[in-house]
């Protein structure tokens, strides 16, 4: 049986769709909580999705391996991988467990004791997520997209029957989401049942475990860049995360559009097709950058939504800073799946410890090391003196601090890309896609900005319209977008058969 080719876009299309359904979901979600919870439980949700990160720092050290080795057909690398990252799961589930004591009143949770002990089964299930999702992605990165469906339906529907029907609040949350997890990861396995029927191999943990010296560095310096974070909620407290985590899921729309490039750095590490760089930029940035127009044009009709009494309109500035952010990451996705894909260092039976430690992968991995060293001062004397221990102002200068470190880094990030391989930038359709968003711009500012979510969903729908109106009025490509798609998926079921 031979390899079958990664559909790039056939991947992206199906993945991104599936974002657009679960931004409902999403949706959904968020409101089951935000009008139910009180605004200072809600930032202890908040507090914990800060620090469930920290627990979670191993979970896609050994899945970076993992894909790469199943992207080049290295046989057992699915089941080993899996069994690898479960070892992982069991040591950051007991670490976890064992700082209950100093987390516990560090972070105010101290009447949450039942939370505490949920969240650590969440902990556990996404280090197997971690490695079937990457088995997944590199031969099957549409498989992720059905998954993602099937949980995100699971999590909204368990929300409403566990928080709003049984009034279980924050601990329905937790549960929502790992049952949703629990249901993800059986139709992973499900799919995955052939890999999992073969044999053990050892000497790629061995390998793992050493190349994964480097992942654990990145993610660290990850980890300690978003200390920021912990700032933000310690000198803040629950307020200043509530303002945070209302804008968040709302910015987190924009990065959706970076899995129509999900498939992207599989095909270049198997396929070693550079070129589809460029169409992942025009497809991404396509809808990205109307995503950004519109919650920089609408951030209050968008936060009026999530609470009655217009409690979350306040962090109207952290939303626009965050639709930046969130697009500043779209695009530093791509570029960093290029140069992920074209590093060709683990093609042999070994991964070479020392060419890593002097290859374009380790200054990528150190990036977030000279983010921490702009972010981590900078935050502590502005949060201590320039805020005045304001929640908004302490939730917003941290996020502007944040953002402006990710430009920075991007900025790096492009020139080591364009040094290691020419990306060619499509200038003209991006200028396209900036003409089409002015009049969508215009509409939105003219237009008086609702306050109910039917009314908003509705002046967003007709934003997009008028959007993809102008576009294809004025770009071939855009007007050919759906025929390509429906190519894709025609040549996906053809070669089924």
């Amino acid at each position: 049986m031979t390899t079958k080719q990664i559909r790039t876009h056939y991947s992206g299309f199906i993945l991104f769709a599936a974002k657009l359904i679960t931004v409902l979901t999403g949706i959904g979600f968020t409101l089951i909580l935000t009008r139910t919870l009180l605004q200072d439980a809600y930032g202890t949700w908040g507090k914990f999705n800060i620090l469930i990160p920290y627990f979670t720092l191993l979970s896609t050290a050994v899945p970076f391996w993992i894909m790469r080795f199943v992207a080049r057909g290295k046989e057992g690398a699915t089941k080993t991988g899996i069994l690898a990252n479960a070892t992982f799961a069991v040591l950051a589930t007991l670490a976890y467990l064992a700082f209950n004591p100093i987390i516990l009143p560090a972070f105010g949770f101290e009447n949450y004791l039942p939370v505490y002990l949920l969240v650590s089964v969440q902990i556990f299930e996404l280090y197997f997520m971690g490695a079937l999702e990457a088995s997944l992605q590199a031969k099957e990165p549409h498989y992720v997209g059905y998954g993602l469906l099937i949980g995100e339906s699971s999590k909204l529907l368990l929300a409403y029957v566990l928080v709003v029907v049984l009034g279980l609040a924050l601990p329905g949350a937790f549960l929502s989401i790992i049952i949703a997890f629990a249901i993800k990861i059986g139709f992973y396995f499900r799919r995955l049942v052939v890999e999992l029927r073969k044999k053990i191999q050892f000497d790629y943990v061995k390998q793992w475990i050493k190349g994964s010296t480097f992942n654990i560095y990145n993610i660290l310096g990850d980890r300690i860049a978003a200390v920021i974070f912990i700032m933000l909620a310690l000198f803040g407290g629950d307020i200043a995360a509530s303002y945070y985590y209302a804008a968040l899921p709302i910015a987190n729309i924009i990065t959706y559009s970076s899995f129509l490039a999900f498939a992207l750095y599989p095909t270049i590490l198997a396929e070693n097709r550079v070129e589809e760089a460029t169409t992942s930029i025009k497809l991404v940035l396509m809808f990205a950058l109307p995503m950004t127009v519109g919650a920089l044009m609408l951030p209050g009709s968008f936060l009026t939504i999530l609470q009655e009494g217009n409690v979350y309109v306040p962090a109207e500035p952290v939303l626009r800073i965050l639709a930046i952010d969130s697009l500043v990451l779209t695009i530093s996705g791509i570029f960093s799946s290029v140069l992920f894909g074209i590093e060709r260092l683990d093609d042999k039976a070994m991964i070479p410890f020392k060419k890593v430690a002097k290859s374009r992968l380790f200054v990528v991995f150190s990036l977030p090391y000279i983010h921490s060293v702009i972010t981590i001062p900078t935050a502590f004397y502005v949060l201590t003196n320039l805020t005045g221990s304001d929640p908004l102002l302490i939730a917003m200068y941290a996020t502007a601090i944040n953002t402006a470190a990710h430009m920075a880094i991007f900025l790096v990030l492009y020139v080591i890309v364009q040094k290691a391989v020419k990306v060619s930038i499509p200038w003209k359709n991006i200028g396209k896609y900036l003409l089409a968003a002015a009049p969508m711009a215009i509409f939105l500012y003219a237009f008086p900005h609702p306050a109910r979510l039917y009314s908003t969903l509705i002046v967003t729908a007709v934003a997009g319209a008028i959007y993809l109106g102008f576009l294809m009025a004025i770009d071939k490509e855009a007007r050919n977008l759906p025929k390509i798609a429906l190519r894709e998926i025609r040549n996906r079921t053809s070669s089924k058969s």
